[in-house]
C-alpha cells in the first residue's frame, strides 16, 4: 500500500494530482472566508474533495482495485436510471440480467480481452434482453421497456467501461506514460470542460443553444469551453503519448464530446421530469449528474488513442 502511495503521488500523475489537491484546498479557504453564507458553494466543494478522493483512492493506486471502483460507478449510475424511468413488474428480471452484465463486462475489460468486451454488451446482450423479455410473454411494453433498459446498459455501463479499459493500456515504448496518466487526461479534461462552460457561461453567456432541453447553456459558454480546452489538452499532453496536434484534436474531442453527453443525460431528466438524477452529491445532484459528460467522452477518446497507439 505504501508502494503505491509513493507511486501515485510521483511522476507526471502524482504532479497534476497534487496540483489538483492544492487547488482544491485554496477553493476551500476561499468559500470559508469570503463565501461564508453560501451553502451551495459549501456544498459544491465538500463534495468535489469526496469525488477527488474516491477517484484518486479507488482509481490511481491499483489497476484491480479500479476495475471494482468503475464497475461500481456503473453499478450506482444504472441503479440511479433505473431509478427514474418506469418500469414494470416483469422487468425486473431483464433488470438483474443488466446487473450481472456489469460484472462481465468489467472482467473483460480487467483481462484485456478486447474482442469480447467491445461486443458483450452491443450484441450478445442486445440480442440476449429481448428474447429473455419474449419468455416472460407480457406483451404490452415490450419494445419500449427493453430499448429503456438496453439504452442504459450502453450508455452506463457500455460507454463508463472504456474508462477501465484504458487503465489496463501498458507504457508505450518511447515514451513514460501508459493507461494510469491516460484515464487521468480524461477525467480531467472532462470535468475542467463542465466547470469551463459554466464559467464561461456565468461571465459571457447571453445567446442560448439549446433552451429547451438545458436553458442554463450558452453559446458562449459553449466556445469558450471549447477553445479553451483545445489549449489545456497540449497543455497537459505530457501525460500522453500525443503530438501537439494529435492533443489538440483530443481536447476538442473531448470538450464536444462531454457538451453532448451532458445535453443528452439533461433530456433524459426532461422527458422524466426531474431536475437532478439524485442527491447522493450535494450541490452536484446524482451519480448521473456528475457522470453525464463522461458516458461520451470515455468511449471516444479511448478509440482515438487506441487507434493512434495500440
Amino acid at each position: 500500500m505504501m508502494d503505491s502511495m509513493e507511486m501515485l503521488f510521483s511522476g507526471k500523475s502524482g504532479i497534476v494530482i497534487g496540483v489538483i489537491l492544492g487547488l482544491l484546498l485554496l477553493a476551500t479557504l476561499v468559500v470559508r472566508v469570503f463565501f461564508r453564507t453560501s451553502t451551495e458553494l459549501k456544498d459544491r466543494v465538500q463534495s468535489w474533495w469526496i469525488i477527488v478522493l474516491a477517484f484518486v483512492v479507488g482509481a490511481m493506486l491499483h489497476t484491480t482495485v479500479a476495475m471494482f471502483f468503475f464497475a461500481l460507478i456503473s453499478y450506482l449510475a444504472l441503479k440511479e436510471y433505473f431509478t427514474l424511468i418506469p418500469t414494470r413488474r416483469t422487468d425486473r428480471r431483464i433488470i438483474f440480467y443488466a446487473y450481472l452484465s456489469i460484472v462481465i463486462q468489467y472482467w473483460f475489460a480487467g483481462i484485456q480481452w478486447y474482442g469480447m468486451f467491445i461486443i458483450w454488451i452491443p450484441v450478445y446482450l442486445f440480442l440476449l434482453l429481448p428474447f429473455r423479455q419474449v419468455l416472460i410473454g407480457d406483451t404490452k411494453g415490450f419494445l419500449e421497456h427493453t430499448s429503456r433498459v438496453q439504452w442504459g446498459l450502453m450508455m452506463f455501463v457500455f460507454g463508463l467501461s472504456h474508462i477501465a479499459y484504458m487503465m489496463t493500456l501498458p507504457v508505450l515504448n518511447g515514451h513514460d506514460v501508459g493507461g494510469k496518466e491516460l484515464v487521468l487526461y480524461l477525467v480531467l479534461l472532462t470535468e475542467l470542460n463542465d466547470i469551463l462552460q459554466y464559467l464561461w457561461g456565468k461571465t459571457l453567456g447571453k445567446h442560448k443553444i439549446i433552451p429547451k432541453v438545458s436553458p442554463n447553456k450558452t453559446v458562449e459558454g459553449f466556445l469558450g469551453a471549447f477553445f479553451t480546452l483545445s489549449l489545456l489538452g497540449v497543455a497537459f499532453s505530457f501525460l500522453t503519448p500525443f503530438t501537439w496536434m494529435q492533443a489538440l484534436f483530443a481536447g476538442m474531442l473531448i470538450s464536444s464530446a462531454g457538451f453532448i453527453g451532458d445535453v443528452v443525460i439533461s433530456m433524459v431528466k426532461r422527458d422524466i421530469g426531474v431536475k437532478d438524477s439524485g442527491n447522493l452529491l450535494p450541490g452536484h445532484g446524482g451519480i448521473l449528474d456528475r457522470i453525464d459528460s463522461l458516458t461520451y467522452t470515455a468511449p471516444l477518446f479511448f478509440h482515438y488513442t487506441y487507434y493512434l497507439y495500440y
